[in-house]
């Protein structure tokens, strides 16, 4: 049993300050004032978007740091620069041995059952990548069946994912390298324990499904790109195949595609009776589809004819959940902006309601067995409820699942002949527990649940609602030690995300505890542009009404100040990805609003991100700047565009890592380049500045499959950073 110590008790025994004073605070303030920034050249880049002029020095710095020699010297430079200043913070050696301590304790997937064996994801503790065990049955011991850790010394080739076939027989394994969005498939054979000599290759944004007789898989596919440019190769062109075991992929059939349609994609899902291949197209980011099907009849994986079209115009959320008794189920936004899910019969299309919308937001729909498990977000907390088949009528409410707290849950993954589920459930003080639920009973049983090193009653959460700048009430849920003053002095870390339909729940997070236990707030503001709140709060913050997400951001921290917890020099801001944009723009439009930034992988030019890689599915969230009226509104908040000798700002640190493919470490590379020029243009006037860093994580990409090991350091040189620069406290020593 993992020993149990609360962290609360240390800060009255501490004898030894890895903290800053005030006055030491302002010291690493000032220490941007001698900070020697690399030479980053600027070139005579301008590009005209509807009669207006935009200049774009550091237009060089998009280049891949693999193959520019130039390219790879900056950063190198900017490395150096960071590590000298990161590692000679006092907090970071806390922190550092704090992390490793809370992340080395058990973790375990949601079971997937394949012919009566059940499947997951386990890691130890400090494992780089989490193994897949397999146990035949309930009462088996498991046993391990995959084990990425051996596949690099590193641990950067990670498993993205797997699939069994229905019979339990083989596992499709998804390989990802040093982080890359491309797959790699490969198929295990789980009674000889040997991969098949298949490999399908690029394959990117796709998950397989296997026929119902294990034959073969469908899966999505790009066209190979030129292997020197892959890196940032655009997302184009995808295409659905059928690959039948034992060949090589040259042969695999071709399913579907849209010639004249390049940015369509693909996911083929095969029923769970093995009848018909359900086809979703998607067209950007948005849960707005096409759907098509093909029958599969027994014996035969894939027939002559090619797919009906089912439901076309892309105008709604068709998300496929099962197919019974000659209809497919579909969770839908169709006149219910909160979600609901319908019945849609092939002979003739009739439509017919199975779950009305209730008050909450429909996230998920699954069937297994006899029941429809509802999955719900009530003001961003999970809420779910089993209905019946509803199979000639509206299905009708016969439990609500007792979840252990207020939290997040996810999984209830079945079928027809299951008997029983498996969920996720986790809080902000709650490590992730794998639950059992039978269904003849419904009473949610402890399966998988681990032991952390830490007392979740030293700790309190709570949710509030504020109000943005037009009014709007937005939610958010805050974190801290029990009997917290509020004396306005407390080291504060705002997150937010804000966009794509990405709904920021309450759950748990290794590297969060880690601030938690050193005494500091942590605070996650449900923003608009997010899926809170179902398609309308999704489309508050997207496209020309993007300014709303920075507005709530920016609320969300006055709150907190008028609330007595923290003050401006307190209080820090981080995002990742789209949350890195939101902090880049809330960095230029109130900069006196915070001590500390660290925006991660963000997208900061909003006029070249379709250029690269993914970025044009993007578009629906963000608009183009083809658009001339989409062009005005995101050259207003650029993050790249908008930055500015005549602010002050606070102390930041960039991350970026250089296998990223999904936003191009190019976006976070001219974003420094444009940073440091300002500052030093504010120290030739005589200006105090902060540091302005930038930290490239190698042999990384988004943040998916990276390996505990780089994890905990970047956390360490993250959380050190923001103490040093927010708080006044000493830190607690164990």
């Amino acid at each position: 049993m993992a020993l149990v110590f609360r962290f609360a008790s240390y800060a009255a025994a501490a004898v030894l300050l890895a903290g800053c004073s005030g006055t030491q605070r302002d010291a690493f303030q000032r220490q941007g004032q001698d900070l020697d920034y690399p030479q980053s050249k600027t070139v005579e880049q301008v590009d005209v978007y509807h009669g207006q002029v935009v200049a774009d020095p550091f237009r060089w710095l998009e280049g891949d740091i693999r193959s520019e020699p130039e390219v790879e010297r900056w950063v190198d430079a900017q490395d150096r620069l960071s590590r000298r200043y990161l590692d000679k913070l006092p907090a970071r050696p806390y922190f550092a041995k704090q992390l490793r301590q809370l992340w080395d304790y058990e973790r375990f997937g949601v079971p997937v059952v394949a012919g009566g064996k059940r499947f997951y994801t386990y890691n130890k503790g400090l494992q780089n990548q989490a193994q897949v065990m397999m146990q035949a049955t309930l009462d088996a011991e498991p046993e391990v069946v995959v084990d990425p850790n051996t596949w690099s010394s590193d641990g950067t080739v990670a498993l993205a994912g797997f699939v069994p076939d229905p019979s339990g027989r083989y596992l499709a394994l998804m390989v990802a390298t040093s982080g890359s969005d491309w797959r790699e498939l490969q198929v295990l054979d789980l009674q000889t324990q040997q991969l098949l000599p298949e490999r399908l290759r690029w394959l990117k944004f796709t998950m397989p499904s296997w026929t119902h007789d294990g034959s073969g898989l469908f899966y999505s596919r790009y066209p190979k790109p030129n292997e020197d440019s892959a890196f940032q190769a655009l997302a184009s062109n995808q295409a659905l195949y059928f690959h039948r075991l034992g060949t090589n992929q040259a042969q695999d059939r071709l399913v579907f595609k849209h010639d004249e349609q390049p940015q369509w994609r693909y996911s083929g899902q095969v029923t769970d009776d093995g009848q018909y291949l359900v086809v979703t197209i998607g067209l950007g980011t948005d849960d707005r589809y096409q759907i098509a099907y093909l029958p599969l009849t027994q014996g035969q994986s894939l027939p002559a004819q090619g797919v009906t079209m089912l439901v076309t115009g892309f105008n709604h959320d068709y998300t496929f959940v099962d197919h019974i008794n000659g209809e497919f189920y579909f969770r839908t936004d169709l006149d219910a902006d909160l979600g609901r899910l319908v019945a849609l019969r092939l002979s003739d299309g009739r439509v017919r309601e199975v779950i009305a919308e209730r008050d909450a937001t429909l996230v998920g729909v699954s069937r297994v067995g006899d029941f429809l498990f509802a999955n719900y977000l009530r003001d961003a907390r999970s809420e779910v409820l089993a209905f019946d088949l509803g199979l000639q009528q509206p299905a009708q409410l016969q439990q609500r699942v007792q979840l252990p707290q207020i939290g997040s849950a996810a999984g209830f993954a079945g079928d027809a002949q299951a008997t029983a589920t498996y969920f996720r459930f986790s809080s902000i003080t709650r490590a992730p527990g794998i639950y059992r639920l039978p269904l003849d009973s419904l009473e949610p049983e402890p399966y998988l649940v681990p032991q952390t090193n830490f007392d979740a009653k030293d700790f309190r959460v709570e949710q509030r609602f504020y109000r943005s700048k037009d009014g709007t009430e937005v939610p958010m849920f805050i974190a801290h030690k029990v009997r917290l003053p509020k004396n306005g002095a407390q080291p504060t870390l705002l997150y937010g995300y804000g966009g794509f339909n990405v709904s920021l729940t309450p759950s748990y997070s290794t590297a969060r505890m880690a601030w938690l236990a050193a005494g500091g707030v942590y605070v996650t503001a449900n923003l608009r542009g997010g899926g809170e709140y179902g398609r309308v709060w999704h489309q508050a913050g997207t496209k020309l009404n993007k300014q709303n997400v920075f507005d709530d951001f920016i609320a969300a921290a006055e709150s907190l100040i008028d609330l007595g917890y923290t003050a401006p020099e307190h209080l820090g801001i981080m995002g990742g990805s789209n949350g890195g944009l939101l902090v880049g723009a809330v960095l230029n439009q109130r900069p006196e609003l915070f001590g500390a930034a660290i925006p991660q992988v963000g997208v900061m030019d909003m006029l070249r991100f379709h250029q690269f890689t993914a970025g044009r599915f993007w578009i629906d969230d963000y608009g183009c700047a083809d658009n001339p009226q989409e062009f005005q509104a995101l050259y207003a908040y650029s993050p790249y565009h908008n930055l500015s000798a005549q602010q002050a700002y606070p102390a930041v640190l960039i991350t970026s890592a250089d296998t990223d493919d999904r936003v191009v470490p190019g976006h976070s590379f001219k974003y420094a380049a444009r940073l440091q020029q300002t500052l030093m243009q504010r120290q030739q006037l005589g200006e105090p500045v902060a540091p302005g860093l930038l930290r490239v994580e190698r042999k990384v990409g988004h943040g998916a499959g990276t390996p505990t090991a780089k994890l905990i350091d970047g956390y360490a040189d993250n959380w050190a950073f923001l103490w040093s620069h927010l708080a006044t406290q000493p830190l607690p020593v164990q």
